[in-house]
């Protein structure tokens, strides 16, 4: 496993965006973690954050792009500090883009915000995590109505590798499937149990052996099949 990912998982744990206990999806899923992003509140938070994002991209798709697309609403922070990360760390100007939730009917208008699409535009899609492909559903045909466009691919933070709408594979998959562009994760959830399997983090052993058996029986009724 990649450096940044080990440190991105403790990143995760330190800044209580992900936890372990039992807790009720919107799905209605029983699940033994949740993660979070809106806990990511500081400004060094979200400086690392987007550092994250921008090493996940770069490892994964490489520079061949030009803009970050985040969507409404967690989506927006996500684009501003990935876009910014990216020139700190590789030097490259990229413009961020989101969508609007509501259509703003004044000043320059439209459903977008930041980058106004031009045909030709390469653009990399940012998110926290997809659990249901929902809002890549909601906010695809927005940005390819709105300009001839390329995307190169989805980057979420966690993978949670568990079944989609479909039953069979995970929401990332999906999405990769309906649309023809690759998806990719900073992490997968399998990297954080090999991870903090047994390891101590900030004074606490988040999963031990009990922890590691709630996750397996999760995996074993929503584990997307391979």
């Amino acid at each position: 496993m990649e450096e940044y990912k080990k440190e991105f998982i403790e990143f995760m744990v330190e800044s209580q965006v992900l936890k372990f206990g039992s807790f009720t999806l919107k799905s209605g899923r029983q699940s033994p973690f949740f993660m979070n992003a809106g806990a990511y509140v500081t400004g060094d938070q979200l400086h690392r954050l987007g550092l994250y994002y921008a090493r996940a991209i770069h490892g994964n798709f490489g520079d061949d792009f030009d803009v970050v697309f985040g969507p409404a609403y967690k989506g927006i922070p996500l684009s501003v500090v990935t876009a910014m990360a990216y020139h700190e760390l590789y030097g490259k100007e990229i413009k961020y883009c989101s969508n609007r939730k509501e259509v703003k009917d004044h000043g320059e208008g439209g459903k977008l915000l930041g980058h106004v699409l031009q045909d030709g535009d390469r653009v990399v899609m940012v998110e926290d995590v997809t659990t249901s492909g929902k809002s890549i559903d909601e906010t695809h045909p927005i940005i390819t109505e709105a300009a001839d466009i390329e995307i190169k691919g989805l980057i979420v933070s966690l993978n949670r590798q568990e079944v989609g709408k479909g039953g069979v594979k995970c929401a990332c998959d999906e999405v990769s499937e309906k649309y023809g562009f690759p998806t990719a994760a900073i992490v997968t959830m399998s990297e954080v149990t090999e991870y903090l399997y047994n390891r101590e983090v900030q004074g606490k052993v988040l999963i031990d052996d009990e922890m590691k058996k709630s996750i397996d029986a999760y995996y074993e009724q929503y584990g997307a099949k391979e």
